[in-house]
Order: C-alpha cells, then sequence, then structure tokens
C-alpha cells in the first residue's frame, strides 16, 4: 500500500470509502459548562430516570449545586479525588456533577469489587473523601484498608452510621457556582474491568466525555426527542459518557437502570419511553432466544447500539421492530469506528474509522499490515484530549499502551479493501493447538448459532500432546436438554477441524463483571474439573475433526 493511499485509507473521510461526517460539537465545553447551558435552555424537560426517581435539568443543576457546595465544606478542593461506591441512583450522578462542578476528579467503584481489589483501586486513586450507600457500608469498611484520616459519606441511613456522616446532611442552603474548567482538565477516573488483569484507572478529561457523547449523537442519529436506555453501572462509560452526556448536550432524557435483568429489560424500556438503548455482551442473544410474545415489536425503541452484533440481528430488527448499529472501543480509545445509523450494516464489520481517529492493523512490530491481514488495532485520536489522558499512578502502563505514538488495544482485527473495520478477538486469547492459531472469537461465534446456546465462552487448556487444547464453557437456554454430543456435533457441522472442542462444560451461568464483561481469567483458573466432558473419552463422540 503506497503512503498517500495509507494515509487516507485510514479514515472513512477518505474518498475511497464515503464522504465526510459533519464534526463534533461543543468539543470546547466542559461538562460544568454543558450544564449550565442545558439548565439555561431546556430548564423544565426532564434529564435523568433512575431509581424511580425524575428531575429536569434546572432541578438537578440546583441539586448539584447544594451538594457540591457541602463537598467543598468537607475539604474537597479541584484537582482531588473523590471516590464513590455507589449503586446506580440519582445521588450517584450528583457525586460525579458536583465533584466537577468544583473541579474536582469523580473516580466511581465498581460496587463488585472486594478484598484486595477494592484495596488497590482505592489506594491507587488516592482519594481526599470517599463516598458509599449504607447498603454497602459494611462491605466497604470490612474490606478498605485506610489509616483512617480519609473522610467518609454514607448514602442513606443505617444504625452503624451517624446523622453527621450521611450524604443528605452535607447540603448547602444555596448552590455554589461552578468552576471554570478548560476542557482539557481531568474530570473523572473510570477503572478498567480488571478482565485480564489488575484493573486500571484511566484519567479522563472533560473533553472526553463531551467528545464521546457527541461521536454517539452523529453517528447513532441521536435527537432532542429521545429517551437513552442504559443498563449499565455509573462506573462504566456507557452510563456517563455515552448516556448521561448526549442527554446533556441534546436536552433529551437519559434512562439509567440499576444493572441488566432479562425478565425485566422490555418492561423497564417501555416504562421509561426508552427509544434507544445500549448492549453488550450476550444481551441480545438473551433477548432473543427468550421466548417470542406477540407484543415484542410493541415497543418504543428505534435504535439499539453496541457489542458484538451477532449474526442473526437481521431477525431481531424484525421481531422488535428496531434498527441495530454497532461500534469498536474502550475506555482508553472512546469509540474509533461506528456503523452510522445512515449507512448499511456490513456483516461482521463493526464499522468504519471515523475521521477524528487514525487506525491501522498492525504486526507485532507495530507494522501496518496489507488490507484483509490480521494483527493487532492501534489507534490514535487527532484532536487532543478525546482519548484517555493516562493510567493514573501508573507511567510505565501508560508508556507501554502508547508505544510508538500508537494505542495498543491488545485486539486482533482486520480491514477489508473498503475501509470496514472487523473485531477477531483478544491478541491474549488466541488459542495455539497443533501448530494452529485459533481464534476464541470465532469459535465462539459457531458455537453460538445454535438455538439452544445463549451464552459461550471458548479457552485454551493445558494438553500433554499440543500447545494447548480448546475447552467450550456454554450456557443452555432454560427448559433445554442439550448434550454434550449434541454440542459437539453442532461444532463439527459450523466450525473448522482444527477449531473444534476437545473440551466442553455446560454451565449455569458464566463468570462476569457487572457490566457484563466476560472474566475469562477465572474460567481459566477453573481449567478442567469434574464437570467438564472430554470428547476423547467417549468413543462413539471422537471424530477426526479435531
Amino acid at each position: 500500500m503506497d503512503a498517500a493511499r495509507s494515509l487516507h485509507a485510514l479514515t472513512d473521510d477518505s474518498p475511497l470509502v464515503v464522504p465526510s461526517r459533519p464534526p463534533l460539537p461543543h468539543l470546547d465545553l466542559s461538562i460544568n459548562a454543558a450544564l449550565t447551558r442545558a439548565a439555561t435552555l431546556w430548564p423544565d424537560r426532564t434529564f435523568l430516570k433512575i431509581a424511580g426517581q425524575s428531575v429536569n435539568f434546572i432541578e438537578f443543576e440546583r441539586r448539584v449545586g447544594r451538594l457540591a457546595g457541602g463537598l467543598e465544606r468537607m475539604g474537597l478542593r479541584r484537582g482531588d479525588r473523590l471516590c464513590v461506591f455507589m449503586n446506580n441512583s440519582l445521588p450517584c450522578v450528583e457525586t460525579w456533577f458536583a465533584a466537577n462542578r468544583l473541579g474536582a476528579v469523580w473516580a466511581p467503584i465498581n460496587t463488585d469489587f472486594r478484598g484486595d481489589a477494592l484495596r488497590r483501586v482505592i489506594e491507587l486513586a488516592d482519594p481526599q473523601l470517599l463516598i458509599c450507600d449504607a447498603d454497602l457500608h459494611a462491605v466497604f469498611v470490612d474490606h478498605l484498608a485506610t489509616n483512617g484520616r480519609t473522610p467518609l459519606l454514607v448514602n442513606g441511613s443505617t444504625p452503624d452510621v451517624p446523622i453527621a456522616m450521611q450524604l443528605s446532611q452535607c447540603l448547602t442552603d444555596d448552590p455554589i457556582a461552578a468552576s471554570d474548567m478548560h476542557f482539557s482538565d481531568p474530570a473523572a477516573l473510570l477503572f478498567t474491568s480488571g478482565t485480564t488483569g489488575r484493573s486500571k484507572a484511566t484519567l479522563l478529561s472533560h473533553r472526553y466525555f463531551i467528545s464521546q457523547a457527541g461521536i454517539a449523537i452523529r453517528d447513532f442519529g441521536l435527537r432532542e426527542d429521545d429517551v437513552l436506555y442504559c443498563p449499565f453501572p455509573l462506573f462504566h462509560a456507557d452510563a456517563t459518557a455515552l448516556t448521561t452526556i448526549p442527554a446533556l448536550l441534546l436536552g433529551c432524557s437519559a434512562a439509567i437502570g440499576r444493572r441488566f435483568s432479562a425478565s425485566r429489560f422490555w418492561a423497564e424500556v417501555r416504562e421509561t419511553g426508552a427509544t434507544v438503548f445500549d448492549f453488550m455482551g450476550a444481551i441480545l442473544a438473551i433477548l432473543q432466544k427468550a421466548d417470542p410474545l406477540p407484543d415484542d415489536a410493541d415497543n418504543p425503541v428505534r435504535v439499539a447500539w453496541g457489542v458484538p452484533v451477532p449474526d442473526f440481528a437481521p431477525d431481531f430488527e424484525q421481531r422488535f421492530g428496531l434498527k441495530i448499529l454497532e461500534c469498536y472501543g474502550s475506555v482508553e480509545t472512546s469509540i474509533p469506528v461506528t456503523v452510522r445509523h445512515d449507512r448499511a450494516r456490513v456483516p461482521g464489520s463493526c464499522g468504519r474509522v471515523i475521521p477524528e481517529f487514525n487506525l491501522i492493523i498492525a504486526d507485532d512490530h507495530d507494522e501496518e499490515l496489507p488490507r484483509g491481514s490480521v494483527g493487532e488495532i492501534l489507534t490514535r485520536s487527532k484532536i487532543p484530549f478525546t482519548t484517555f489522558t493516562e493510567y493514573y499512578g501508573m507511567p510505565e502502563a501508560t508508556i507501554a499502551a502508547g508505544r510508538n505514538w500508537w494505542f495498543h488495544t491488545g485486539d486482533l482485527g482486520r480491514m477489508d479493501e473498503d475501509g470496514n473495520v472487523y473485531f477477531v478477538g483478544r491478541k491474549k486469547e488466541a488459542i495455539r493447538r497443533r501448530g494452529e492459531n485459533i481464534s476464541a472469537f470465532e469459535v465462539e461465534e459457531g458455537i453460538l448459532r445454535h438455538p439452544d446456546v445463549i451464552e459461550c465462552a471458548v479457552i485454551g487448556v493445558p494438553s500433554e500432546l499440543t500447545e494447548e487444547d480448546v475447552k467450550a464453557c456454554v450456557v443452555i437456554r432454560p427448559g433445554s436438554d442439550l448434550s454434550e454430543q449434541e454440542i459437539l456435533a453442532h461444532c463439527q457441522r459450523v466450525l473448522g477441524r482444527f477449531q473444534v472442542p476437545r473440551y466442553i462444560e455446560i454451565m449455569d451461568a458464566l463468570p462476569k463483571t457487572p457490566t457484563g464483561k466476560l472474566e475469562k481469567y477465572r474460567l481459566q483458573e477453573q481449567g478442567l474439573n469434574g464437570r467438564t466432558w472430554d470428547r476423547e473419552a467417549v468413543p462413539s463422540a471422537a471424530q477426526p475433526n479435531g
């Protein structure tokens, strides 16, 4: 590929691909300025629907000002960090905006963290103030190693907590004015999921949130009459940068659920009047494989966006009467690849590179590979402070991830001649078996084609005869009597010989983070156990396909 073509091929504003997209709006706004703007333009519009509460823009702005005044009296200052250990609620969102109002950095902690993991992230953030929910207080204190000098506030009441420590007692009578923040100033620390190692604290600027929201608004076609529904926790970018902030910029409503529930999902969508929702992991598969109902299409949703998009997407769209859009990104990279709302989806592709980013597929030496080749996805933003600023307190990890001025995603992918990007799998999840490199993602994709398989995770396990063997961990539909032999037969029909698993384990559920991300390391730790079915131990199942 010549240099000129290579440069243009990195974005979808190339004449070889599609016309340019409009530039992102409001890039110079801070979150503080965006809230002031929204409260001025749309004071009476509903901003948030969360945990049974609704609040309009002007009332939210006032509540944030009162809380910020109280946090300032507690000693929170510009540049300080506020750690919160809270479930999705209106007070949780208010702590975010109140911290930013003071110029402080909001650091929400995964509420499933316990023990060493919880201690590590708090020590990493080194906060000046802590806030937790009353129902998490005992867990928080039991697992928290502090020197006792960091003040702690509690949202709600509990017999163990004095009234003076309750968050509600922290409010001032008069709201304080917002600090004048620059778009490059830090707004939040979001912790990585820790699915492949220890959680890192990603330092994110005000522009990070504004720009990512702008990408969602433009490329997903979000409108000011939308209700954006997110079933994921507020310590995740989906609920913050991609739901709350787009509503702030558009003057529409953000509806934040407690967490995803298959039995409650469509009821919550209808109750909130959601017109847009986001998904990840196995959510679409779980919803699709539920028993059909006559009113499946009787819902207000017009767009669903997320990852991954399975091959049954057209059937899902027809059944539920909506359009599915895909993207690619991470908390570090923002979303450099999207499927535009006004473009046809290319099967298997997560979209095309947006104009604000460069992206290449590279070898182990960061050399760009030819189109169609599989390699690591490397990204680079063209606009300052639209991606993460650093791994806070981890300079060596920051430098390693940014080698040669590219962010190394750790993901494998390829790009076709038309600029469509395809996610192949995690670089660390490639399985080496009898000289062949096997993509766990592709094997999972094949197994998920079976109508009775809801979820699947594929891992490599030690082998006596080859580098690794393939194990499939499978969750089947309730009421199904699908057997390991039937799963094997399905694999032999839809997968290549070298991809067919030797081991299969049918499980009730896969281990996940609260945001639905699979924790494969826990499956690796379990390895082969008494519940694992070995096809080579069953003579009739030992076929020459593997």
